[in-house]
């Protein structure tokens, strides 16, 4: 080979290097005007739960908006269950898919966002932090921001919303005062009411947090729910959960011989009068659903005093996303003031803000001053303590004791 033909070739070979190595470069978020040039004309595929219409029409308006503004294609993936979408991510990694993902952007937290985190399966560290709109964030009085379900983000996920257990009742049917103010009020107001309470079948989310509920109340030492599970105590710890639900499933619904699949399905339950007690993990829920019609007016919220579980719930990136300079741009949108706001708004969603007020301008803070939370929805002071979640590995052995000693096909 001539010394002409060896400079070609590796002239050749160093600019496909560069070529490729421009291809998979990533997204600078420090660098936020050629963030936002990037992500123009991208389109993003975000798997997000697809159960609620209220939420469907906001994932909806937050698309048309970034559709008008930065030109991104947005599509929602509608998921029932987002451990599906983390299957997808470990099939790919597995597959030696490092790029092309087909996931852009996860609606996520908990036990999900624990496995993708100690898989490497998500973009980052940090950069959620470096979102222009992070100024905003109330990561002082809100812990659950920077630590998921005992876990570090370590900015891998950005947070769009808060999280609280409350309970729901109608107030034609029956007074506050009698609602139950513990698990162990509720066994007994079960007893006493047979057939008027339920719960959806786990592991939905809704279901399964309420298995969480019962366990923090009744485990005998909460430290030990923080740090991973241990096989060989696991059933003496949680025996205190599965003896209580043993005392409440014959006063279920049904008798516990089928379960809501979900959150929407219990909460119509409580519209057709067939129990009186439900719950949510959003405590504006019972106001937006008046708002929508779906529940009677006369649904009034309550909780328990010695508190209720709280958490956030994030957005995270794939490790092999297609658009993370798009996915970045959503993630910043919707910690916007005006994304929050609308999202706080219980006419749209009613989920609570994850945004420090007294950090936002006098024109952006009037947006949430405006905001009528309904008439059902408790105040801030009235909701009680947060529990804290427990690690995730204690929901997944949980889940699985669960359909081992009461699993049914609805």
């Amino acid at each position: 080979m001539s010394l002409k033909s060896i400079i070609v070739a590796l002239a050749t070979g160093v600019a496909s290097i560069i070529a490729t190595q421009s291809a998979i470069a990533e997204p600078d978020v420090k660098d936020w005007p050629a963030v936002l040039k990037e992500a123009d004309g991208q389109t993003i595929y975000w798997n997000a739960w697809g159960g609620s219409a209220q939420i469907n029409a906001y994932i909806e308006w937050v698309g048309d908006t970034l559709a008008e503004a930065h030109n991104i294609d947005l599509v929602h993936v509608k998921l029932d269950d987002t451990a599906n979408a983390v299957a997808t991510v470990v099939a790919e990694k597995a597959a030696g898919k490092d790029q092309g993902g087909a996931i852009d952007l996860i609606w996520i937290n908990g036990e999900n966002f624990a496995s993708m985190k100690r898989q490497q399966l998500l973009f980052g560290p940090d950069w959620a932090t470096q979102l222009p709109n992070w100024q905003y964030v109330d990561v002082e009085n809100k812990p659950t921001i920077v630590t998921d379900f005992t876990i570090p983000t370590d900015g891998m996920e950005s947070p769009w919303g808060m999280a609280k257990m409350v309970f729901f009742h109608d107030s034609a049917r029956s007074d506050v005062k009698s609602m139950p103010d513990s698990a162990d009020d509720l066994l007994k107001w079960a007893e006493q009411n047979p057939g008027r309470f339920s719960y959806p079948q786990p592991p939905d989310f809704i279901g399964s947090s309420f298995l969480k509920q019962v366990l923090i109340e009744k485990v005998a030492d909460r430290s030990v729910l923080l740090e991973p599970v241990d096989d060989a105590t696991f059933k003496q710890v949680t025996a205190p959960l599965f003896d209580y639900l043993d005392q409440l499933h014959p006063n279920l619904w049904r008798q516990a011989k089928a379960f809501p699949k979900d959150y929407p399905s219990m909460s119509q339950l409580l519209a057709d009068g067939e129990v009186d007690i439900t719950f949510a993990f959003n405590p504006a829920d019972a106001s937006r659903g008046i708002a929508n019609q779906e529940l009677p007016d006369t649904v009034r919220s309550f909780t328990f005093s010695g508190g209720t579980l709280g958490n956030t719930h994030f957005v995270a990136i794939p490790y092999n996303a297609s658009a993370k300079a798009a996915a970045l741009v959503v993630a910043d949108f919707l910690i916007s003031p005006e994304a929050q706001a609308r999202k706080q708004d219980p006419n749209i969603w009613g989920d609570p803000t994850v945004l420090a007020i007294d950090k936002l301008d006098a024109d952006n803070a009037a947006m949430f001053a405006k905001l009528d939370l309904g008439i059902a929805t408790l105040k801030p002071e009235e909701l009680g303590p947060s529990l804290d979640e427990p690690h995730p590995t204690w929901m997944s052995k949980i889940e699985q004791e669960w359909a081992s000693r009461y699993g049914i096909a609805n």
